[in-house]
C-alpha cells in the first residue's frame, strides 16, 4: 500500500495533480488506515492500491505521447469497465424490445477471447457481418461493407449528418423489415422523447413516418447496457426473410451494431465486444466524413507567454494540467467534443444533440468554464501570494463544416475544415479578461425560448467617454476594435463579422 507522499516523490507530480487524477477517476481513491499502534486518535493515513505507481507512470506517458486527458480518461474507464466483466466472468446481455419475442442473453467471455493464445487478434475488420456504427441522433458515423450491402443496397451514403439519420435509411416495406425497425426504434425511445422522435422521422413520406410513430408508441424503450441483444429477422440477397441476432454495443461516441446469422456459433463478435477501448479507437479511425451543424469554441489562456516566463517550468505545466482536468469534466457534461489546437489553450466541438439544443449547450458550457477559472484562479493567488488573474478568453461561432478524424502514431483527432473555427479563434483573441463573445448567426439561430435565457449585448462608449451596456445588441468586429483603439490587421478576415458578449445564461430547470 502506497501513500500519497511516496507517489509524489516517485513521480514528481503535484499534490493538486495527484487530487484531479483521483476527482477524474482514472486514480483510486485512497482508503484509510491507522498509520501505527503508536499514535492515538482518529487520524487515518491514506493508502493507494500497490498498482497506482505504475498506473501515473502511464498516465504521464500517454500525456507525453500527445493524449488528451479525455482520452486519457476514456481509456482508463473503459479498462476498468472490461476490468469489471472480467472479474465476473461474463458480460450479462439485457432483454431485446419485449415487443418483439426477444429473450435474455449472456456472453462468456475468456480472458484470452481475441488474444495471441487462442490464435490471431480479431479486429473490427474482421466482422464477416453487417455492422455498423450511429451517434447519440441516431446518424450513421460507420457503416462496413456488409451492412453497406445488405441493409442499403450498395447505395452512397448521404454527405449531410441529418440525412444519415439511419431511421430514413433502413427500408421501411414490407414486413421483412419489420422486426429490425422495432429493435432500432426501441433503442431510440430510451433516448429520445417523443417530441424528438418526431424531430428525427421529418423528411420521411407520411405513410413511413406515420409507420414509425406507430412503432415508437408501441416498443418499450431500451435501458443503457454494456451489450444489447434481441432476435432480428433480416432478409437475405434472394429477399427470404433470415434470422439473425442484433447486438448493440454502447460508447460515449455512439452504439455500434452488428447483425449476426443464428447459423453463425462463433464468438468472433464476443471478442470484438470484450475490448471495448480498442474496438471505440479502431471505429473512430474508420468514421466517415460528414458534413454537419456545429458550434465551435475556442478558450485561450489570457497572457500565457508572461504567466510562462513567470512560473518555473514544472509549475507552468502543472497549471495547464490542472485547467485541463478541471475543464474536461464540464466540457463532458455538455456533450462537447475535444478538437485539435496549437499550445495552451482548448477547441471544443458541440454537435446536434437529441435531448438538448448544441448552441445553448456551447453557450452554458462556456459560463461554467469561466466560473470555475476564477475559482482556479484565486486558488493560485493564494498558492504563490501574486496578483495575477488567470483568465481563459472565450470565442463561439456556429455554422456547417466538414467533420472527420485525423490519425496521427499517438491516437485520433476530431478536426473541423471551414470557416467556423477560424472564426471562432479570431472572436477569441477579441475577447478580453475571460469574457465570452459569439457570433450574431449563432443566437439568432436559437430558438426565441433559448434565446432569451440569455443575457447579451455590448458596451459601447458615449461622446464623453463613459461606457454604458446596449442589451441585446451586436457590433462588428471592426467597429469594436476601433473603439478599443486596437490594430486591426490581424483581425481583417472577420472585420465584417457581427458579435456580442455573452454576460449570462440561465440555465433550464432540471
Amino acid at each position: 500500500m502506497l501513500t500519497s507522499k511516496y507517489l509524489i516523490e516517485k513521480t514528481g507530480i503535484s499534490r493538486a495533480t495527484l487530487n484531479s487524477y483521483i476527482k477524474l477517476g482514472i486514480v483510486s481513491k485512497p482508503e484509510g488506515s491507522s498509520p501505527g499502534l503508536q499514535v492515538k486518535g482518529p487520524w487515518q493515513i491514506g493508502f493507494f492500491p500497490d498498482d497506482t505507481l505504475d498506473r501515473i507512470v502511464l498516465i504521464d506517458q500517454l500525456k507525453e505521447d500527445g493524449y488528451s486527458m479525455s482520452e486519457i480518461c476514456d481509456h482508463f474507464l473503459n479498462e476498468m469497465a472490461a476490468t469489471s466483466v472480467a472479474d465476473k466472468g461474463q458480460m450479462e446481455v439485457s432483454d431485446g424490445p419485449r415487443s418483439t419475442g426477444a429473450h435474455p442473453v449472456v456472453l462468456q467471455i475468456n480472458e484470452t477471447d481475441g488474444g495471441d493464445v487462442d490464435g490471431p487478434r480479431v479486429t473490427i475488420e474482421d466482422l464477416p457481418h453487417p455492422a455498423y456504427m450511429i451517434n447519440h441522433n441516431f446518424e450513421l458515423i460507420w457503416v462496413n461493407p456488409q451492412a453497406r450491402h445488405r441493409l442499403f443496397a450498395d447505395a452512397e451514403l448521404p454527405s449531410n449528418s441529418e440525412s444519415r439519420n439511419l431511421l430514413r435509411l433502413l427500408p421501411s416495406d414490407g414486413e421483412t423489415w419489420n422486426s429490425l425497425l422495432r429493435f432500432h426504434i426501441a433503442l431510440a425511445k430510451g433516448r429520445l422523447s417523443a417530441d424528438n422522435f418526431s424531430v428525427a422521422c421529418r423528411g420521411l413520406d407520411p405513410v413511413a413516418s406515420a409507420k414509425m410513430q406507430e412503432i415508437y408508441s408501441d416498443v418499450i424503450a431500451e435501458a443503457v447496457t454494456p451489450v444489447l441483444a434481441a432476435p432480428v429477422s433480416l432478409p437475405d440477397d434472394a429477399h427470404t426473410p433470415t434470422q439473425h441476432t442484433a447486438y448493440a454495443s454502447y460508447f460515449r461516441e455512439g452504439m455500434l451494431i452488428v447483425l449476426q446469422p443464428e447459423t453463425d456459433v462463433s464468438d468472433v463478435i464476443v471478442s470484438v465486444l470484450s475490448r471495448r477501448d480498442e474496438l471505440i479507437r479502431s471505429l473512430l479511425r474508420r468514421k466517415l466524413p460528414v458534413l454537419t451543424d456545429l458550434a465551435v469554441m475556442v478558450a485561450d489562456l489570457q497572457g500565457s507567454v508572461t504567466i510562462c516566463s513567470e512560473l518555473p517550468p514544472e509549475e507552468y505545466f502543472e497549471l495547464i494540467n490542472e485547467i485541463w482536468t478541471t475543464m474536461v469534466p464540464i466540457y463532458r457534461s455538455y456533450h462537447a467534443t475535444c478538437g485539435k489546437h496549437v499550445g495552451d489553450g482548448m477547441v471544443y466541438y458541440f454537435f446536434p444533440q437529441p435531448d438538448s439544443n448544441y448552441m445553448s449547450n456551447a453557450l452554458a458550457c462556456a459560463q461554467e468554464v469561466r466560473s470555475a477559472m476564477q475559482k482556479l484562479s484565486k486558488a493560485w493567488q493564494i498558492r504563490k501570494n501574486w496578483f495575477n488573474e488567470l483568465y481563459l478568453n472565450t470565442g463561439i461561432t456556429e455554422g456547417q463544416e466538414w467533420l472527420g478524424t485525423y490519425q496521427s502514431s499517438t491516437g485520433v483527432e476530431f478536426v473541423v475544415l471551414g470557416d467556423t473555427i477560424n472564426q471562432a479563434s479570431r472572436v477569441s483573441d477579441v475577447a478580453r479578461n475571460g469574457s465570452i463573445w459569439a457570433s450574431k448567426n449563432l443566437i439568432g439561430k436559437m430558438q426565441a425560448k433559448d434565446r432569451d435565457r440569455v443575457n447579451f449585448g455590448v458596451r459601447r462608449r458615449s461622446p464623453d467617454g463613459r461606457e454604458h451596456f446596449v442589451a441585446s445588441s451586436f457590433s462588428l468586429v471592426s467597429s469594436l476594435l476601433e473603439q478599443n483603439g486596437v490594430r486591426m490587421e490581424k483581425m481583417k478576415d472577420i472585420a465584417t463579422l457581427a458579435i456580442t458578449e455573452i454576460i449570462g445564461i440561465t440555465l433550464e430547470q432540471k
